[in-house]
């Protein structure tokens, strides 16, 4: 049975194999240049930290955003062409009652196929998320944003466990569908919805948040903006290497409201710096939520824990439909 579904995934697992190839070489290539790149502009002795990270950010951050889009889209295309296709293609010919009718048993005919390609999909991916992982961490380390919404998804647990549920989902809706372009369509559509829920919706929930106070002073902001209404936002105030939850950080008075729209607007004159000392004058705070640093680990086992567990649950369920929804 190992050897048959090798033989029919053998294709597959080739193009993968040059895939990897290719990938792999353009990773190391660009884990290398950031390497340089950190010892030219951050590492180096009496380098300006701050101002060699810009140029890192500025240089690779292009890259590492493309990369890591390419490494999210990976499991979904192996869902897609690899778990969809198991085994509707087989329900759709009808070459599954060759097996059944001889000494393999529905169960085994699923358990080996399931086995096989979950293992390679693991494999494949987390080659290239231990890769890209090592690449990036130059710049994970200058930056320090990858809790980041755009960079989480992309390095370390996450992968596997996006690759482990597309291939078991797209296997167990092909079981539903029967039919191999409904289910790679459908496989597709579910992976984007979950890819799009967890972020947005379930992954800053996995730990309460931190609310925090904190002081306005002339020094901690980069940029200021006045609305219509008088409100302030401020840019500067995020807390290094946290996920954060306020999406811009706005000025409140000591009640926790806005400032009366005078009041703010006197403060507006088109001199920065002026303007920033009149607004610490106001004794004006911002209330930040995020999640700090330190959970990083935490919510990657979380996540990767949350899609090992809703792949078990749709190979629990695969394995109980297969001896009785078909004939």
């Amino acid at each position: 049975m190992i050897w048959l579904t090798w033989r029919q995934f053998r294709g597959q697992a080739l193009v993968a194999l040059v895939a990897l190839g290719a990938l792999a070489i353009y990773l190391v290539i660009l884990g290398l240049q950031l390497r340089g790149a950190y010892d030219t502009n951050v590492g180096c002795t009496g380098c300006s930290a701050g101002t060699g990270a810009q140029l890192l950010k500025d240089k690779y951050f292009s890259a590492l955003l493309l990369t890591g889009f390419l490494i999210i889209l990976i499991p979904a295309v192996i869902g897609a062409f690899w778990g969809a296709p198991l085994i509707a293609r087989e329900l759709e010919a009808g070459t599954h009652r060759l097996v059944w009718n001889q000494s393999i048993t529905r169960t085994r005919w699923l358990a080996v196929k399931l086995s096989f390609v979950t293992l390679a999909a693991l494999a494949f991916t987390g080659i290239l998320s231990l890769l890209f992982t090592w690449a990036a961490s130059p710049y994970d380390r200058a930056i320090n944003d990858r809790f980041d919404p755009l960079f989480f998804p992309t390095r370390n647990l996450a992968p596997l466990g996006y690759a482990v549920f597309a291939v078991v989902a797209g296997i167990t809706i092909g079981l539903l569908t029967k039919r191999t372009v409904i289910a790679m369509a459908v496989t597709l559509a579910v992976f984007t919805a979950i890819q799009i829920l967890m972020p947005t919706v379930i992954r800053p929930h996995l730990a309460g948040a931190v609310t925090e106070n904190v002081q306005f002073t002339a020094g901690g902001a980069h940029g200021m903006w006045l609305d219509q209404t008088g409100r302030v936002s401020v840019d500067g105030y995020d807390v290094p290497g946290a996920w954060m939850l306020t999406s811009e950080a706005i000025l409140v008075d000591s009640t926790g409201g806005q400032p009366g729209k005078a009041v703010t607007e006197a403060c507006f004159n088109g001199d920065f710096e002026k303007d920033k000392a009149c607004l610490e004058a106001l004794n004006l705070h911002s209330v930040l939520t995020y999640q700090p640093a330190d959970r990083y680990w935490t919510f990657q086992w979380l996540e990767f824990g949350i899609y090992l567990l809703l792949a078990l649950l749709l190979a629990g369920y695969a394995f109980w439909r297969i001896p009785r929804g078909l004939s």
